[in-house]
């Protein structure tokens, strides 16, 4: 980086202390952004990085809840609103124990550009709390929900803060969220966040979105190749609804999908991952994913989700959390032969793994924009509200699968003319910045 951009990133480590995920983050970009400052000076003469690393509103606040036994439960809450000038902030709910100020910062920076990517406009926020859903009762879940809506539903709306979901914010959470707005605010106003159901709402194809964009964008890049997913072995970490339905959607498109991984351990099945037992396995049953293996002989069970990336595969979808691909994981999947590594997670790959996809030629598509159709279809439910209206499932999927092309197209070709082609995050980085920072100088100091 030139001095410019080494100070600035110096200033976010000042002033933003023991935030390792955000300053990851802002580095990334940063280190992108150098070919854009050398060619046009308007952007350091406005200070427009200054601002953009710079949250508009950190909301931080009090969650108390009663739990089954009568006794009152206190977690923090979160909604940083980072950066509207595209639009209304736009980004989810994370509840995980591992929820606190950085990671929901770091989430929301990525959010900025991974939403200026997909041509819809939104802005770029995240929120979250350290509360964990998993274990507790549907009543514990609802409690909270509603002591959380309770605060956040007066800085929320359709024309200012949409949320939506995240890791441990599902059809069951939104729901709860949503009623708790609706009663407080005696209005029904579906716009106000996503993910919604669908008798209520909600967008076709939104469950499926963020892995379905994934394959799409991953296939893009491989056909880009003179390749495809047709006969490849895939592994994805993660047994959510990313997962599952990446696996899915590369499953139609003759690729053998053998193994997944939650928080516990991995499957490997050779033969083929079922996804019929996944889906009852998780979302009917909640249950962890080693149930797989009772069910299917030819499965086996590890302890321990890391060894997900041992396994010798074609292509490795990474779905699960941040940095869970380190730089030795990195250099086993190239040692066992990886040809494309495509992010459905926020930032799964640490910087070195970057580091050693790119020396090795892997194709590799980075998480702002390989994860973007679920907000991109986020959107497109935004767009069905305000119409008061509702598509098609075949509608919608050909939107978000647009959508997923154009992201490619645009990342690859703004590389190429930085002279960066192939350099996928580059590509992407540049791009995001440009649109929102040429929003941002349009709009003044604001």
């Amino acid at each position: 980086m030139n001095s410019y951009l080494e100070k600035v990133l110096t200033e976010v480590k000042q002033r933003n202390q023991c935030q390792p995920e955000f300053h990851q983050s802002v580095e990334e970009v940063l280190e992108s952004l150098e070919p854009v400052f050398e060619r046009d000076s308007i952007y350091k003469e406005a200070g427009i990085l200054e601002r953009i690393v710079e949250p508009e509103r950190q909301i931080i606040f009090r969650v108390p809840w009663v739990d089954d036994n009568g006794k009152t439960q206190v977690n923090r809450g979160f909604r940083v609103e980072f950066n509207s000038a595209l639009g209304p902030y736009k980004g989810g709910l994370r509840l995980h124990p591992s929820v606190y100020i950085g990671i929901i910062k770091f989430l929301g920076f990525e959010q900025i550009f991974k939403n200026a990517l997909t041509g819809r406009s939104i802005g770029g926020g995240k929120g979250g709390s350290d509360f964990d859903p998993k274990g507790k009762s549907d009543m514990e879940v609802m409690r909270f929900c509603q002591s959380f809506m309770t605060e956040l539903y007066r800085h929320i709306g359709d024309k200012t803060d949409v949320p939506a979901g995240d890791i441990g914010v599902g059809a069951r959470e939104i729901g709860y969220l949503f009623g708790q707005y609706k009663r407080i605010t005696n209005s029904f106003a579906a716009g106000v966040l996503t993910g919604k159901g669908l008798n209520w709402g909600g967008s076709l194809v939104r469950t499926e979105a963020t892995g379905y964009g994934l394959v799409y964008i991953v296939e893009e890049m491989l056909k880009d190749n003179g390749n495809s997913f047709e006969g490849k072995d895939v592994v994805i970490s993660g047994s959510g609804n990313v997962a599952i339905y990446a696996t899915e959607k590369a499953q139609e498109m003759g690729a053998k999908v053998i193994a997944l991984s939650d928080s516990n351990g991995y499957i490997y099945d050779p033969a083929g991952i079922n996804l019929e037992t996944v889906k009852c396995i998780k979302e009917v049953g909640r249950k962890r994913i080693k149930e797989y293996v009772t069910e299917h002989s030819s499965a086996e069970y590890h302890e321990g989700s890391k060894g997900i990336w041992t396994i010798k595969c074609d292509i490795a979808l990474p779905s699960a959390t941040q940095n869970e691909i380190d730089e030795d994981s990195a250099k086993t999947l190239v040692k066992n032969g990886v040809i494309a590594v495509g992010e459905g997670a926020n930032m799964p790959s640490t910087p070195e793994a970057i580091e050693v996809y790119q020396k090795n030629n892997v194709l590799f598509v980075p998480a702002k924009a390989a994860n973007a159709g679920g907000v991109a279809t986020s959107a497109l439910e935004m767009t069905q509200n305000g119409m008061w209206d509702s598509w098609s499932f075949e509608k919608v999927e050909a939107k978000l699968k647009n959508i997923m092309v154009d992201i490619y197209n645009t990342s690859s070709e703004v590389a190429k003319d930085y002279g960066l082609e192939g350099n996928l995050v580059a590509g992407a980085n540049i791009a995001g910045f440009l649109k929102v920072a040429n929003a941002m100088l349009d709009q003044g100091i604001v």
